[in-house]
């Protein structure tokens, strides 16, 4: 079965950066990583997961949320199966638990922002942004 490893996350000052990846495996042949869109979400103590950015399958059109434009960049390797998150100008809002997630069709637009049109998930990982 497809399992998405996110790995990047951490502490950080206000102002600072991080880049998360996610790397994919368990892939088969005829449904391979390169063919979907893959996106980041990530939730907040007390909030409901919320989508920060996504990207299409062969990583020539992104996606962001708002509060995410200017600062956070999306990317993808399909030669490695791993999608990156760079995260600048990071804020104590950013704080929260970030997860990873594969598209549930082929092809699928990064437009699509709801977490059901997902249907792999990476285990997360913890961004902290002090002030």
């Amino acid at each position: 079965q497809v399992q998405l490893v996110v790995s990047g996350g951490g502490s950080v000052q206000a102002g600072g950066s991080l880049r998360l990846s996610c790397a994919g495996s368990g892939f088969a042949p005829g449904r391979a990583f390169k063919i979907y869109a893959m996106a980041w979400f990530r939730q907040a103590a007390g909030k409901e997961r919320e989508f920060v950015a996504a990207i299409n399958y062969n990583g020539d059109s992104t996606n962001y949320a708002d509060s995410m434009k200017g600062r956070f960049t999306v990317s993808r390797d399909n030669g490695k199966d791993t999608v990156y998150l760079q995260m600048d100008r990071l804020e104590p809002a950013d704080t929260a638990v970030y997860y990873c997630a594969k598209s549930r069709l082929a092809f699928a637009s990064e437009h699509n922002i709801v977490p059901d049109e997902y249907d792999s998930w990476g285990q997360g990982t913890q961004v902290t942004v002090s002030s």
